[in-house]
C-alpha cells in the first residue's frame, strides 16, 4: 500500500488488524505509527510498546492473541522489530492466518526486509495485512517532497524555499519536516514560505548556497560562483563538501539524461516525470542544455567522482575542501 493510502484508511477509522512497516526511511514509518497511536487507540488507554531488540516474537504473539481489557481493541505497536531474527519472523505466519480481530498489531521494521522469505511474501500478500516499504528519496526528489508536505497542511511555499531547504538539508526528511513546522508556527495567517523568510527564521543563507552555486554555474556567472565558494571555504558548515558535490552530480546527471531523452521525450511534463522533479524546475535544464553538451556533462560526472574521492582521502596528501570545490567549479565552468 501507499503511504497515503494507509493515512487516509487509518485518518477514516479503518483498521488492518496487521500493519507491517519496513524500510530504510524512518520518517515515513514514524508518521504510520504516529497516525496509529493518535486515531486507533481506545480513548483513555494507551498503546502497548514493545522493541524488537528486547522481546522474541513468542512475547509479540502472546500479547496480540490477548483480549482488550474494557475496550473495543487493543494497539500492539513493535518499534525496532528488524531486532526480532528472521527466523523467529516466521512464527508470525499462523498467526496472519488466524489473527486476532480485537487487536491491532503494528510492526515498525527500519531496513530492506528479504522479500524471499515467505513470511514477508505473506505479509505482503495477505488482506489482513497493510503492507508497507519506506524509500529513501533522491536528493533531486525532496523540493517536491517539500511542497507537497506544505500542500497537505493547506500552507504554500516558493519553489525557491523549496529548494533551499532540499539543498542545505539533505534527504533528512524528519530534519527538514521539523524546519517546516516550526516556520509554520512562525508565520501566522497561512502567509506563503519564502526564500527571505527561510533565511530568517533556519539560518539558511538565501545567496550562499549549493542550489546558487548551482545556478551561478548554469548561469556561466563566474564571479557569482566564485563568492559563493569563498562563502563555502570560510563557513564550512554552511554547505559540506559532500551535499555540494551531492547536488551538483545529480543535477548534471540529469542533465546528461536530458540530452539524450530530449529527441524522444519532447513534452516538458514527461520529462520531468523521467527526471524525477518537479515541472517548474525543467527551466534549470533547458538552459544547462545550452551551455553543457552531453560530453561536457559526462567529464563533469567524472570530475565530481573525482573530487568526491580527493575528499575522503585518496590522494597522497590532504587537500583541504575549499581548494577542492574552486578547482571543480573553475573546471566545470571552463
Amino acid at each position: 500500500m501507499k503511504y497515503e493510502e494507509i493515512i487516509a484508511e487509518i485518518r477514516d477509522g479503518h483498521f488492518k488488524p496487521i500493519y507491517f512497516l519496513s524500510g530504510e526511511e524512518p520518517f515515513f514509518i514514524d508518521r504510520i505509527a504516529g497516525a496509529i497511536e493518535e486515531h486507533a487507540v481506545p480513548a483513555g488507554e494507551q498503546a502497548f510498546t514493545l522493541f524488537g531488540n528486547e522481546v522474541t516474537m513468542g512475547r509479540v504473539l502472546d500479547t496480540a492473541r490477548s483480549f482488550p481489557m474494557m475496550a473495543e481493541r487493543q494497539v500492539v505497536l513493535v518499534k525496532e522489530a528488524q531486532g526480532i531474527a528472521d527466523k523467529d519472523f516466521d512464527r508470525l505466519v499462523p498467526y496472519i492466518d488466524h489473527f486476532q480481530p480485537t487487536t491491532l498489531l503494528a510492526f515498525l521494521y527500519k531496513k530492506k526486509p528479504d522479500k524471499r522469505k515467505a513470511v514477508f511474501k505473506r505479509l505482503g500478500s495477505a488482506p489482513c495485512c497493510a503492507y508497507f516499504e519506506s524509500v529513501k528519496l533522491y536528493d533531486n526528489e525532496v523540493p517536491a517532497w517539500v511542497v507537497g508536505y506544505c500542500k497537505e497542511r493547506r500552507r504554500a511555499i516558493s519553489p525557491g524555499a523549496a529548494r533551499m531547504l532540499a539543498e542545505s538539508l539533505g534527504t533528512d526528511l524528519s530534519r527538514v519536516a521539523n524546519e517546516l513546522d516550526k516556520l509554520m508556527i512562525l508565520l501566522p495567517n497561512g502567509r506563503e514560505i519564502k526564500e527571505y523568510l527561510v533565511e530568517e527564521h533556519t539560518g539558511i543563507s538565501k545567496d550562499f548556497n549549493a542550489f546558487e552555486l548551482l545556478r551561478a554555474i548554469i548561469d556561466q556567472d563566474h564571479l557569482r560562483a566564485n563568492r559563493i565558494v569563498n562563502y563555502f571555504e570560510a563557513n564550512p558548515k554552511s554547505s559540506p563538501l559532500p551535499l555540494t558535490t551531492s547536488s551538483l552530480f545529480n543535477y548534471f546527471r540529469n542533465l546528461l539524461t536530458f540530452h539524450y531523452q530530449r529527441k524522444s521525450t519532447p513534452n516538458q511534463q514527461e520529462m520531468a516525470r523521467l527526471l524525477g522533479v518537479a515541472p517548474y524546475f525543467m527551466k534549470d535544464y533547458t538552459e544547462g542544455a545550452a551551455r553543457y553538451g552531453a560530453a561536457k556533462c559526462a567529464r563533469v560526472i567524472s570530475w565530481l567522482r573525482e573530487c568526491d574521492m580527493k575528499s575522503k582521502g585518496a590522494s597522497h596528501f590532504t587537500i583541504p575542501e575549499g581548494e577542492l570545490l574552486r578547482e571543480l567549479v573553475f573546471k566545470i565552468m571552463h
